[in-house]
């Protein structure tokens, strides 16, 4: 072997070796989505759908929204954040999901799914055996990791830079499971979030930095109380804990906050420290949880946005101003941030743009019943949070 062909035979090797040092410490690719792209405009959007808690009786208005939504906004991923279909049987869930994924199927948009407290509760079917009804479906984009890790759909997507190189963001997909042994909700397990650690510091290694990153799952994280102000008795817009009565809390004015408080946080009862290793990470920008249905807000605690985002569903006579969806926006040119705002049906129901593509006369009987229901909703919320701010001089609604 000539001087030239052994210097090319050694750096070929010594590069073998440096990528076999890397890959390991990278998310397993059977844990890892195949890589998404930001558009050719270098923008990319996610649609947040969560706690649709679909039944026969709200199914069709429920997914006929969604489409609407997905016509008006035009996402690129949607991001199913659980208690979706928990039907009675398997069979009957699977004509749920049918309904519900045929939305995204039939204008193929990718579909990211992680599950709720709900959507396994009975005991008549598995997580695996519904995420493997979500995977029927080529939009689904969404894994079942198995006997990896606790629960089933905890994995990473990739998103990388429009011309397919540089990874810009990295969206997070955990199952926040059900319930613990003693009745509460459950949490992230401690082997979920040392996956995290693990995988984090990898993609920071292979990238030579920290990757910005973006959470989804179910149930909001037991920080949430940290983050909001207690106070010593119950006033306007300020709710109980749900573990421990006769504590209350509201938004803190210490910190950055986003929308409207209006029902009590319902995180795991034991904390098995995701919160604190996203925080010691330093890479995540926000998570991003549902469960609870009529809170859209964001709090900023400890470099982390905790936000929740409504049930997105229809529900008769209280859909209109709380309930709706939510829309995250990236930009490859600016990977550490994003902006996301809140849609609620009765905003959406009076959108010029949207009525525009109502397709027949039950779509447009539809937003004028969402119209309807939610004038009188919207006025009494409004006054509410006027008089409340007037003489207390307490901001309890923010910009969402």
């Amino acid at each position: 072997m000539n001087k030239t062909v052994k210097t090319i035979f050694s750096l070929v090797l010594c590069l073998a070796l440096a990528a076999g040092m890397v890959l390991p410490a990278l998310a397993n690719d059977d844990l890892t989505a195949e890589a998404m792209r930001f558009g050719s405009d270098g923008r990319f959007r996610i649609l947040h759908v969560t706690d649709t808690h679909l039944h026969e009786d709200n199914v069709e208005k429920s997914t006929r929204l969604i489409a609407l939504a997905c016509d008006a906004e035009q996402p690129d991923l949607v991001m199913l954040t659980g208690d979706l279909a928990p039907e009675d049987t398997l069979e009957e869930t699977a004509r749920r999901v049918d309904q519900l994924m045929q939305v995204f199927e039939s204008r193929q948009i990718p579909v990211a799914v992680c599950f709720g407290n709900h959507d396994s509760e009975n005991g008549a079917y598995t997580r695996e055996e519904v995420m493997a009804l979500y995977n029927a479906y080529s939009c689904s984009v969404s894994i079942d990791d198995g006997d990896r890790l606790t629960g089933c759909g905890t994995y990473r997507i990739p998103l990388c830079a429009s011309d397919g190189g540089e990874l810009k963001y990295n969206l997070w997909v955990f199952d926040s499971g059900d319930y613990d042994g003693e009745g509460h909700y459950a949490n992230v397990a401690e082997d979920q979030v040392e996956w995290y650690r693990e995988t984090s510091a990898g993609l920071e290694r292979a990238n030579g930095r920290k990757i910005p990153s973006l959470v989804f799952q179910h149930i909001i994280v037991p920080e949430i109380y940290d983050a909001l102000e207690e106070t010593d008795r119950k006033t306007a817009f300020s709710y109980e804990h749900i573990y421990e009565k006769g504590r209350y809390f509201r938004f803190s004015g210490e910190n950055t906050n986003y929308g409207m408080l209006c029902e009590y946080p319902c995180p795991g009862y034991y904390n098995h420290g995701q919160f604190d290793a996203m925080a010691e990470r330093g890479d995540v920008l926000a998570m991003f949880t549902g469960h609870d249905h009529t809170n859209a807000f964001g709090v900023k605690y400890r470099g982390i946005d905790i936000v929740n985002s409504l049930s997105t569903r229809y529900n008769g006579n209280t859909s209109s101003t709380k309930y709706g969806y939510r829309v995250i926006d990236l930009d490859e040119n600016a990977p550490e941030g994003y902006a996301t705002r809140v849609v609620r049906w009765y905003d959406f129901a009076n959108d010029t743009a949207v009525r525009s593509l109502a397709e027949s006369r039950q779509d447009r009987n539809l937003l004028a019943e969402i119209r309807f229901q939610g004038f009188f909703q919207k006025f009494f919320t409004d006054f509410s949070v006027f008089f409340v701010q007037a003489f207390t001089g307490r901001t309890v609604r923010y910009p969402d």
